[in-house]
């Protein structure tokens, strides 16, 4: 195991350097520049002193190295020096539209935020899915499968832009249970969390249904009922481990986009995370943020499939990491 792990951590550096190099060139295909879209158009001066500060005026191959931290400039006395900072040292560089912040102190500011409700909805998907798609494979072709297969395609139908809406209007201002939006205390976490995990509740149900009906058809099942083993034990000591398997292949994609937050949650009700970022740089172009928080996500992303590898090995021992 210490070998797989080895070797999926090392294959993380060149996967980085490719994600960072082909968000860095994307986002400068963009028609425009972080300078077009300021209050007042800028003269051909200001945007000219602009370019030179943050160095937009070089080529793009001497931007990206610069980038990386691998470039090297003029000390001011005729020789050359290693660029301050860049990626190689964990610095994302400056944003150009959050002036005298850089990509860093933002991620750090909204990436808790963002991987708090992230976690909640994740629990909360995982809390109501995993028992919903249990009780409706238990009960296949009965009422119960039935009115649970239905809550569970209605919460995947319904998008959180439909559900936060209901669910301020309802709670919030009509019946006045749940403060209407921020993040200062558990009760402001409510109605957020049941927006964003609501919908992936349903999926995880899906799956779990499917999962759970295979495993009940196989033949260890069937012998340890011919034990005399009770349902209960039949399901939760045997068929769980092979049934949660497709929730647990799905856990990882998931909770990275749970914890890199929702841009749509977040705008709702007001939860100061990383998705507004994210979004918002896109459309005004700051190259160093969308790069940035592409490779944030891409971090997670990684990590957390590499977490899902090792519990499918876990969880079903057929399953070798090589």
């Amino acid at each position: 195991m210490w070998i797989y792990l080895t070797k999926r951590i090392v294959g993380l550096l060149p996967l980085l350097l490719v994600i960072s190099f082909l968000s860095f060139m994307l986002v400068r295909m963009a028609p425009g520049s972080p300078f077009d879209k300021e209050r007042a158009p800028a003269s051909p001066d200001i945007e000219r002193t602009l370019r030179e500060k943050y160095h937009q005026d070089e080529p793009l191959w001497q931007q990206y190295l610069r980038y990386l931290g691998v470039a090297r400039e003029s000390d001011g006395q005729g020789g050359t020096r290693w660029v301050r900072g860049g990626l190689v040292q964990g610095d994302l560089g400056p944003s150009f539209k959050y002036r005298n912040h850089g990509v860093n102190d933002i991620v750090a500011q909204g990436l808790p935020v963002s991987m708090s409700l992230g976690l909640l909805a994740f629990l909360f998907a995982m809390g109501v899915g995993i028992p919903l798609g249990i009780y409706t494979a238990l009960r296949r072709g009965q009422w119960g499968d039935h009115i649970g297969s239905f809550f569970s395609l209605l919460a995947f139908c319904i998008p959180g832009l439909v559900v936060g809406p209901l669910l301020i209007m309802g709670l919030a201002l009509q019946w006045r249970l749940f403060p209407v939006a921020l993040w200062s205390s558990p009760w402001h976490m409510v109605l957020p969390t049941v927006t964003l995990g609501l919908y992936f509740s349903g999926r995880i149900a899906r799956l779990m249904r499917e999962g759970m009906t295979e495993a009940m058809k196989e033949a260890y099942v069937v012998t340890a009922r011919a034990k005399g083993l009770s349902e209960s034990q039949v399901v939760f000591r045997h068929a769980l481990r092979l049934a949660i398997l497709p929730v647990v292949s799905y856990s990882g994609p998931l909770l990275a986009d749970l914890l890199t937050g929702s841009f749509v949650v977040e705008n709702l009700f007001l939860v100061p995370g990383i998705g507004v970022f994210l979004v918002n740089s896109a459309l005004g172009r700051d190259y160093n943020m969308v790069v940035g928080l592409a490779l944030v996500y891409a971090v997670l992303l990684v990590l957390l499939n590499l977490a899902v590898d090792l519990t499918y090995g876990f969880l079903d021992r057929r399953v070798k990491l090589s």
